[in-house]
């Protein structure tokens, strides 16, 4: 993995408003900028960090998609999530000073890495940033909340969805055209399924004109039956209403 040791440009970075910058003036943009560095790309099977790993720095996904998972005593593998573009990981790690699971690229990525040691000092300084960390966290906890709670394999599957198709349309993409960077295998780690009932509901799902599926390119066809069906998850962890404005 290379690592390039070049100052990051939050201000030019298309994905700003969804990253740690959200909310700040140029001033204090400056100060982050100054303790930013990037790092990549990161080949997909490649790990940014594994479990147990000191805890050094956060990571904000500026390309790609990063999953994060761990292996139990039995060496299964639970997936924890899937971060995207000006998304973070490594949050796990603040409290015991160590990392508490694994990082792994699902597609080539880069990321910018954030010193923590600076960062929770620069958060002194600036009010706004402390606010949009925590802002993350809550979301982070809010939706790992989410999938702990009884749900349908149905009401599972239809907020990943919706939820993947929020995350798309806040960078920018299409919202309705889904390209699925994760197997289905993962998919189904994460929402506590198994994979075959995956598989199943996506067939399902196209068969009553809800998407269209080709391979991992999944088309949303009917956005109010799907949110309909998804509407009890909220995968965002925003706490609002979790229907969607028209997609484009």
């Amino acid at each position: 993995m290379s690592i390039t040791h070049l100052r990051q440009t939050c201000r030019s970075c298309s994905l700003r408003e969804l990253c740690l910058p959200l909310g700040l003036d140029n001033d204090d943009m400056q100060k982050l900028e100054d303790i930013v560095h990037s790092r990549g790309p990161i080949r997909p099977g490649e790990h940014l960090f594994r479990e147990g790993d000191s805890f050094h720095a956060l990571y904000a996904v500026k390309t790609g998609a990063l999953k994060t998972y761990t292996i139990d005593n039995q060496g299964r593998e639970h997936v924890l999530g899937f971060h995207l573009g000006g998304e973070l990981v490594g949050l796990d790690g603040i409290h015991s000073g160590h990392n508490r699971c694994n990082a792994v690229a699902l597609q080539n990525a880069t990321v910018c890495a954030v010193p923590f040691s600076r960062l929770e000092q620069l958060s002194r300084e600036v009010p706004g940033l402390q606010a949009q960390i925590l802002r993350v966290m809550s979301r982070e906890i809010s939706a790992s909340a989410q999938l702990a709670t009884e749900h349908s394999a149905d009401e599972r599957l239809a907020g990943f969805l919706l939820s993947l198709s929020r995350r798309f349309r806040r960078r920018g993409l299409v919202a309705n055209l889904i390209t699925l960077p994760m197997p289905r295998r993962d998919i189904a780690s994460h929402l506590r399924l198994a994979t075959e009932t995956v598989s199943r509901l996506f067939a399902r799902f196209q068969e009553e004109g809800l998407v269209a599926v080709r391979r991992r390119d999944v088309e949303i066809l009917d956005l109010p039956a799907l949110e309909k069906l998804g509407e009890a998850l909220d995968l965002d962890g925003d706490g609002r209403s979790r229907r969607s404005p028209q997609t484009r």
